[in-house]
């Protein structure tokens, strides 16, 4: 019963139930939450192109003395500070804020000093606890002349201490370092640009407020992104610089190396704005996983600190290295699209600015910055003077003022006469009362004489530029020119007015096919006719096209042609040892040179050595085609030997023997010989034997050969040559000593007419082609080429030769430099 009377005396619960409108509730909710995000978190302030959290930090860092000559601070110790006293939400929040103002990948001018890591393009930074950092020199223009009433300040968030409402920022850096950001119902994401040319289109717009669109893209031509790149069309540019909205594409820079003797590769060494490489390489292995790219061998990641990016994407032997970048291009995130949406808070509304209106933007405030600190320091020294008027008026007759000062009852019966007596206003008599006595020194008078005279200049010229506005844009000029020699660098990043095209030729000349991929179009080399040569410093390489180089006036050492042979770009050629081995080159593996008008280079070809194996002493002497329908392949040999094989299937392996030599022969000279060309022995012993192609007749690969030319005891053929019929040639000949080194005795050459050497039969000995001088009695070396012939140093540089000597058997004259090379 008492329990029951318990509940029965007991009051109900009063119920408060207040019917709301769920529509005008979501209304007035998601305004509020709305104009939060839009003016306190996404957007940029077009003034100064921070967002609150970013102006906090910089704020406070500066009030907290973390200038660039001093030393760092923890991150966690700056976040805190930050979140205390200004921005009352997350600490991650604000870390990442402080992260991103000092990334150089991030920012093309970081405005954060950091010390520690502070992430890459593919991973995070470190906690705030390990991670220091203090003001960029570039952050103190930005906060520059604070303490000037340049901005207005207003009140945090528990209206305990102020902060500014945007900074003075010297540097436009909405326009250089960019921003992005989603707030509600709008997003904002601007591309970085290049200071200097940013500061040239401000101070253009200055002094020419009218100055239409294109003219400020004279000075601002495109984006210059952290990360270089290029910039691949500019329409979408032009678009957002006259709108507020477009987009264009970046483009990594790429270029086809040699990254080994064989192989070719793509050495990327700059990338899309805030692409990453793990981020390309794990795309690359997609690609080639999914059979959408094809020609891969390797990726490799060489980027370090000390020499920046470089990803080497090796290429398949046979694929075109052009047409997979064109791929890499498609597919990966080497190529990627930029979507430009500048808005912006102007005068506290979110707005979608053009180039004209940021620049106008910036402009403005810094000539209302410069006009605020201005009348500040104007007001400043008007304030000093005034002190310094009343003092100089005091120090004249000093023995009065302290006669006032001690028969004076108090301070305020003292300041009331000094007022009096010396007509001063109540600012310079409490002045002068708060004086020390070691002001009044007569070097204390001298000194505020001129400190008077000091600021008179001063007031006149801050008064001057208060009242012209030519004067103060003047000194806004000069202060955004200051600033751009300061904190200016030159242009990352590539511009190209075009759609990328010029890698488009790559692809058409491939052949077309479909394949599983779906690509549509082959990244195979095609298997084209070309001209694969030989030089006479050892360099091999092959050429674009067809058509057959023509040797000209060759003046660079890699431009003499030792042997030159067609064949195809997926074919093979041979290359004829001295050993008299075949070893069979791959042409697809030659580096493909352009002619040049009026003869070939060599330069940018590859020695042969790093692509041909040859057993020691064995020496390359020429290229011959494996083609079965090319003439014999002929050889003539140190012992007299010549030989003609008639061109068959290539056996399979990579080297076959194409004649047996015998024990301490070698192989001199080969070629290929029609039956109507000449071959030619020239020997030791200076005589020299022409006789007709068709005399040898074809042999096998394993025969040895047969006679060539009848030598003396002791002597050996120094020269092979296959001489085209009715061709104009010449006879080279050098002769020296047997017994001295080369280079170490003087020698004779002589150039001769081939005309003048009659034909004779095979295996016969010659006739004589050169008469031996006083310590001659050998010939070091000889030629018999088409004109014109070439002659090289021991440097690989041509050299000039003599005149043609009409005597068949003439002495020679003598050579003022050694000669390595006859062709």
């Amino acid at each position: 019963m008492a329990r029951r009377s318990a509940v029965s005396s007991a009051e109900p619960i009063a119920e408060r139930i207040i019917d709301v409108d769920v529509a005008q509730e979501m209304e007035t909710s998601f305004l509020e939450y709305a104009y939060s995000v839009i003016y306190a978190r996404a957007l940029p302030d077009a003034r100064d192109g921070l967002k609150p959290v970013q102006r906090r930090i910089l704020f406070q860092m500066a009030d907290m003395g973390l200038r660039p000559d001093r030393g760092h601070v923890k991150c966690s110790r700056v976040v805190g500070e930050v979140m205390g006293k200004l921005h009352p939400h997350g600490d991650s929040a604000i870390y990442d804020a402080l992260v991103r103002l000092a990334q150089p990948f991030s920012l093309r001018l970081p405005l954060v000093d950091g010390h520690g890591n502070f992430g890459s393009l593919d991973d995070g930074p470190a906690a705030s606890r390990y991670t220091e950092a203090r003001l960029a020199s570039s952050a103190l223009a930005m906060t520059a002349d604070l303490s000037e009433n340049v901005v207005d300040f207003i009140p945090n968030y528990d209206n305990k201490l102020t902060q500014p409402e945007v900074l003075p920022a010297a540097i436009p850096n909405l326009l250089v370092n960019g921003a992005s950001g989603i707030a509600v119902g709008m997003a904002t994401n601007l591309a970085p640009h290049n200071l200097v040319e940013v500061v040239s289109a401000a101070r253009h717009l200055l002094a020419h407020p009218d100055a239409t669109l294109e003219e400020l893209m004279r000075f601002v031509p495109g984006p210059d992104l952290p990360s270089g790149g290029r910039v691949v069309g500019l329409d979408g540019v032009r678009d957002a610089y006259r709108t507020g909205r477009g987009s264009f594409r970046t483009r990594a820079t790429a270029t086809v190396e040699n990254v080994t003797a064989r192989r070719k590769g793509i050495v990327v060494t700059e990338l899309p704005y805030l692409v990453g490489p793990e981020k390309v390489i794990e795309k690359i292995k997609e690609g080639v996983t999914a059979k959408k790219l094809s020609g891969i061998a390797t990726v490799t990641d060489l980027t370090d600190r000390a020499h920046g990016l470089k990803l080497v994407i090796e290429i398949k032997t046979g694929f075109n290295p052009e047409a997979v970048l064109e791929a890499l291009y498609r597919y990966t995130p080497l190529e990627e699209s930029f979507g430009i949406n500048n808005v912006a808070l102007v005068d506290g509304q979110p707005r979608t600015l053009g180039l004209k209106e940021m620049l106008q933007v910036w402009v403005d405030h810094r000539v209302t910055v410069i006009k605020r600190r201005s009348e500040h320091r104007l007001a400043k020294r008007r304030e000093r003077q005034h002190l310094v008027l009343g003092l100089l008026r005091a120090i004249v007759d000093i023995d009065e003022v302290i006669d006032v000062i001690r028969s004076s009852d108090d301070s305020e019966t003292a300041r009331t006469r000094l007022m009096s007596v010396f007509d001063l206003t109540h600012v310079q008599a409490e002045y002068i009362l708060e004086l020390r006595l070691r002001r009044l020194t007569k070097f204390s008078r001298l000194e505020l004489e001129k400190e008077n005279e000091e600021l008179t200049a001063q007031i006149a010229e801050l008064e001057a530029i208060l009242g012209d506005v030519k004067q103060l844009h003047k000194v806004v000029a000069q202060e955004m020119t200051a600033v751009s020699k300061t904190y200016g660098t030159p242009r990352r990043t590539v511009l190209l007015d075009s759609d990328g095209s010029e890698s488009q030729s790559a692809v058409g000349t491939v052949a077309a096919k479909r394949g599983s991929a779906g690509l549509g179009v082959s990244l195979e080399i095609a298997d084209t006719p070309c001209w694969v040569m030989l030089g006479a410093g050892g360099r091999v390489a092959r050429t674009t096209d067809d058509q057959e180089p023509v040797r000209g006036d060759e003046r660079s050492a890699h431009d003499i042609v030792r042997s030159i042979v067609p064949g195809t770009v997926r074919g093979h050629v041979g290359v004829v040892t001295s050993a008299g081995r075949i070893i069979k080159l791959s042409v697809v593996e030659l580096p493909s040179l352009p002619g040049s008008q009026g003869g070939v280079s060599l330069a940018g070809g590859v020695d042969i050595g790093e692509i041909v194996h040859c057993e020691p002493g064995e020496q390359v002497i020429a290229l011959v085609s494996l083609s079965p329908t090319a003439e014999p392949i002929t050889l003539g040999t140190a012992s007299g030997t010549v030989k003609r094989v008639t061109p068959g299937e290539a056996p399979k392996g990579d080297a076959f023997d194409i004649i047996t030599l015998k024990d301490g022969d070698t192989v001199i000279g080969a070629g290929h010989a029609p039956d109507s060309s000449d071959l030619v022995f020239v020997t030791s012993q200076a005589t020299l034997l022409r006789f007709e192609a068709s005399t040898v007749r074809p042999q096998g690969r394993p025969a040895g050969g047969m006679a060539g030319i009848k030598l003396p005891a002791g002597a050996r053929a120094v020269s092979f040559s296959i001489i085209p019929a009715d061709s104009d040639a010449r006879v080279v000949t050098i002769a020296g000593s047997s017994g001295a080194l080369d280079g170490t005795e003087a020698a004779s050459i002589k150039v001769s007419p081939f005309d003048l050497y009659p034909r004779k039969g095979r295996a016969t000995a010659g006739v004589r082609a050169h008469r031996f001088l006083k310590g001659e009695d050998t010939l070091t070396q000889a030629c018999v080429s088409q004109v014109p012939v070439k002659a090289a140093d021991t440097s690989g540089k041509p050299c000039a030769l003599p005149e043609d000597d009409q005597r068949r058997d003439g002495s020679g004259t003598p050579l003022t430099h050694t000669i390595t090379f006859l062709g």
